[in-house]
Order: C-alpha cells, then sequence, then structure tokens
C-alpha cells in the first residue's frame, strides 16, 4: 500500500473517517489507475471527482479541444481554454484541484489498433463517450482485458449507468452479463439525433457523471453494492430513478456459446 502523506491525510478527512473507506480505502485510490475515455460532459465530472477523491493515476483519452459550445455542461473546462486539446485543459484543472493526481493525456480517440494497449494499462476505465462505436469497443477490449468499466450516456433529460464485470462469475457460479447482453444490437451512430442536433440539458452530465465517479471509488474500495448486472436509469424531467436488472445472455458474442476473438469482434464494429 502507498503511504498517505500528513497533507493527503488532511485532504482526504472526509474520507478517512468513515468506516466503509477509511485508511485503506484512500490508500486503494492513491494506488489505483483509472482511465476516462472522454472529456467531455460525462467525462468532465468524473474527472474532477474522482482526482479530488485521490486516484493516483488518471488517464484521459480525447482527441478534440474546447470549444465554447462545450462550457455549457463540459465544467472541467473553461474560457481561456477554447481551443485547447481537452487532454491539456483536462490536466491543467486536475493539477489545480489536486496536484497529487498523475495525470496521463492521451490526445487521440480511441480504436481497434489502440484500444487494447491503452485499456490493459489501467486497473479500471470509464467511459464517458458519446457514440454507440465507442461504447461497443470500450466494452468488448475491456471484457478481453479483465477491467471492470463503468459506462454511462445521456439524453437530453435522461441518463442510465451501469457497471461491467463479465470476465467475473457471481457466487452462484453464474456467469456477469456483457454490454452485449444488455444491448445485443448496435445502433448505427446516426440512429440517435447528436447533443449537437439536439441539445442536453448541462446539469444531467453533471448528475450522470458523479455517479459514474462515486460507483469508480465503490468498485475500488469494495464499498457498497455494485452496479453489476443494473442498469440505471434516470429521468430529469420527472426526477425519477428507476432499476432494470439483466442477466448473461447466451447469445452474446463474447462469453456465450460461441465466443469470438478480439479480432473478429472488431469486424462485427
Amino acid at each position: 500500500m502507498m503511504t498517505l502523506t500528513p497533507a493527503e491525510l488532511e485532504r482526504y478527512a472526509r474520507h478517512i473517517v468513515m468506516r466503509e473507506i477509511g485508511g485503506p480505502g484512500q490508500q486503494k485510490l492513491k494506488q489505483a489507475k483509472v482511465l476516462v475515455i472522454g472529456a467531455g460532459g460525462l467525462g468532465a465530472p468524473v474527472l474532477q471527482y474522482l482526482a479530488a477523491a485521490g486516484i493516483g493515476t488518471l488517464g484521459i483519452v480525447d482527441d478534440d479541444t474546447v470549444s465554447l459550445s462545450n462550457l455549457q455542461r463540459q465544467v472541467i473546462h473553461d474560457t481561456e481554454h477554447l481551443g485547447e486539446p481537452k487532454v491539456a485543459s483536462a490536466a491543467e484543472a486536475i493539477a489545480r484541484l489536486n496536484p497529487n493526481v498523475d495525470v496521463i493525456p492521451h490526445p487521440s480517440r480511441l480504436a481497434g489498433h489502440n484500444a487494447m494497449q491503452l485499456v490493459s494499462a489501467y486497473d479500471l476505465v470509464v467511459d464517458g463517450s458519446d457514440n454507440f462505436t465507442t461504447r461497443y469497443l470500450t466494452s468488448d477490449a475491456c471484457f478481453f482485458a479483465g477491467k471492470p468499466l463503468v459506462t454511462a450516456a445521456v439524453g437530453q433529460f435522461d441518463g442510465s449507468l451501469t457497471t461491467l464485470k463479465p470476465y467475473e462469475t457471481r457466487d452462484d457460479d453464474t456467469r456477469n452479463p456483457t454490454y452485449r447482453c444488455l444491448f445485443p444490437n448496435r445502433p448505427a451512430d446516426d440512429a440517435l439525433p447528436t447533443c449537437e442536433q439536439a441539445g442536453v440539458l448541462g446539469a444531467l452530465t453533471g448528475i450522470i457523471g458523479a455517479m459514474q465517479a462515486m460507483e469508480v471509488i465503490k468498485e475500488l474500495t469494495g464499498t457498497g453494492d455494485s452496479l453489476v448486472g443494473r442498469l440505471i436509469l434516470f429521468d430529469a424531467r420527472a426526477f425519477r430513478m428507476e432499476t432494470v436488472k439483466y442477466k448473461w445472455s447466451a447469445k452474446n458474442p463474447l462469453s456465450g456459446d460461441a465466443p469470438k476473438t478480439w479480432v473478429e469482434m472488431l469486424e462485427l464494429l
């Protein structure tokens, strides 16, 4: 375990006094390496809360630059960083928030040629991407690399969230479901209007992103009940939250009755 400095003991005091986290839990956060895919509406609050929580290393994957229309919801960026790469803007914000966090910027798009290398270098992955191709690619890569994935998505007024650990089995030896058990058929990326076309409530991304960060902290510290096999649905207009349970499907191409290889999965994207 990594030793906490006196300054870190003070910084994380509100975690350390919690029985469920304490010093051992905070040390787990300090030694953890988390990869965040996307430094946008979801990634912004995820990065802020994970940095504040004391995650030791944060990797950020994003090939975009900061634009003025981002600032309505992507709160890790600001007006002074317009035109800069989002990974650089986010890294500067994290350094101001918590200099104890090591940030590794990956100014590229997650793709077939780099997904396994990126995912394999971290302990846990957070998906805050805004397209179906990246979501399926991320979930497939995490399965083959044996890495837990906290994935979320948002619409105009609604959001969803779940945790995936399909490389593990449950206590009763049943298999954990994959992302493809939950969503068997990948929609085309133009099947739904983009954020630019339809809009999105800025604060909604903060709510869902903060929930993602909370699930990451729970997974890393072993606190509470995991969202594996449970999809959280949030309706901002009614401020209502529902839970949908889902199970492993023998038809899924990752861990089903006829599992495919990584190369074969890339051909499905």
